[in-house]
Order: C-alpha cells, then sequence, then structure tokens
C-alpha cells in the first residue's frame, strides 16, 4: 500500500467514522436523515427539503432533497439527495482552471436512499434535469473534491452526512461521472439532430446501487480491523 493509499483510506475512514455517528444519533432520537431534512413538513413530490436548499455561502456547496412519483421512469428509490457545487462561490476552486459565470452550478451526483434513510444508489442525469451549466468530466471531478456543507441549517448533523458520503464513495461517483459523460456522447452519435443535453429522451446517464454497510465492512477490512 502506498502512502497515498494509505491517506485515502484514513480519509474514507473518517467520513465513514461521521456517517456512522451521524445515523445512530439520529435513530436514538427516533430519527434518520430522511426525517431530520424534511424539518417535520408534509413530503410532497418534487417539493424542495429543506425549503430554499442546503447552501453554504463559504464552499459554493448546494443540496436538496426530494422525490418523484413513482410512475415516472428511471428513479427507483424512496427519495435523493442532489449535490452540487458553486465553483464562483467556492474560495477552493478560485485558481483551478475552472469557467464559472456567477450562477453556474455543477451537478455533481445524485444520492438514493430509501425509507430509513439509508444510501442505496448513486446517480448522475442529463443537464436539462437540474439546469447546471455542464461541465466535462474532468472538471466535475475536480469540483468534487471540493465539495463540502457546513451549515446550522437545517442541522449539523445533516450537513456532516453529506459532506462525508462524496468521500466514502469518490470512487464510485468518480466512475459515474465518466459513464455520464460517454453516455452523452453516444446518445449524441444516434442522435445527431438534436441537441442531447436538452433531450428529455435521456435523463439518468448513470447509476450505481450501492450498501453502506458492504462499504464499512470494506474499510474495516482495509485498516485490518476485521
Amino acid at each position: 500500500m502506498t502512502a497515498t493509499d494509505a491517506r485515502e483510506i484514513e480519509y474514507a475512514a473518517s467520513a465513514a467514522a461521521d456517517i456512522v455517528d451521524v445515523v445512530q444519533s439520529l435513530a436514538e432520537s427516533n430519527s434518520n436523515i430522511v426525517l431530520a431534512v424534511l424539518c417535520g413538513k408534509p413530503f410532497v413530490e418534487y417539493e424542495h427539503y429543506p425549503s430554499g436548499d442546503i447552501l453554504d455561502p463559504t464552499t459554493g456547496g448546494q443540496v436538496y432533497f426530494h422525490a418523484h412519483p413513482a410512475t415516472r421512469e428511471g428513479y427507483n428509490d424512496f427519495g435523493h439527495f442532489h449535490l452540487f457545487l458553486r465553483p464562483s462561490m467556492s474560495s477552493d476552486t478560485a485558481d483551478q482552471d475552472i469557467s464559472a459565470s456567477s450562477d453556474a452550478i455543477c451537478h455533481l451526483v445524485g444520492i438514493s436512499v430509501d425509507q430509513r434513510g439509508f444510501p442505496v444508489g448513486l446517480f448522475t442525469t442529463n443537464r436539462w434535469v437540474t439546469d447546471e451549466s455542464w461541465y466535462p468530466a474532468a472538471e466535475t471531478i475536480d469540483m468534487l473534491g471540493h465539495f463540502s456543507v457546513s451549515t446550522p441549517d437545517p442541522s449539523e448533523a445533516v450537513s456532516r452526512w453529506i459532506s462525508s458520503m462524496p468521500i466514502l464513495f469518490r470512487a464510485d461517483i468518480e466512475a459515474l461521472i465518466h459513464q455520464r459523460d460517454r453516455a452523452v456522447a453516444l446518445w449524441k452519435l444516434r442522435h445527431p439532430n438534436e441537441d442531447v443535453f436538452e433531450d428529455r429522451r435521456l435523463e439518468v446517464t448513470s447509476w450505481k446501487r450501492i450498501d453502506l454497510e458492504d462499504r464499512l465492512a470494506e474499510i474495516r477490512s482495509a485498516l485490518g480491523l476485521d
């Protein structure tokens, strides 16, 4: 194992510990990540939770949770978090080769959860889905490394969970972002007369099922804790 590998495992282990701590602390109060972000409000399809989204003015990280009707194709989950970065607001990307207008926003990944709030999937989407500014895979992955939110609204626990998930599943998300670009390129090749980024027939561009307990077991094994 190289020093870089060791650092990445330690980083992932720290994120895993944060996620477990949040899940356990919420469970002790008969809550979970979904209930924590709903803030006691009725769960209405397509509504953003929390109201006005989570936006960290320092990091440029932005997040909201919502759900689609069960009849809508492409989504097989209870609900999902959309994670974004506004590069013009992020001091971490100020000296990077990333072009951004003041209202530019990059969709990094979607995190599907079940009714218990357990993460069950990761996915990427076409540009029109979230009305994002499209960035190619290399720039999107660079911004992924700068993503975090640290706000008290709706709670510090929610911010910790959201910030830790992309760290724990970093390799999976990177692979999905590359798959996204390949899916878009293939769609454009097959439909040369269409604007691929606005084509409503292409919505979810990559998806992967995940299991939190399996990932925690992988981390324990990598640390020699089995």
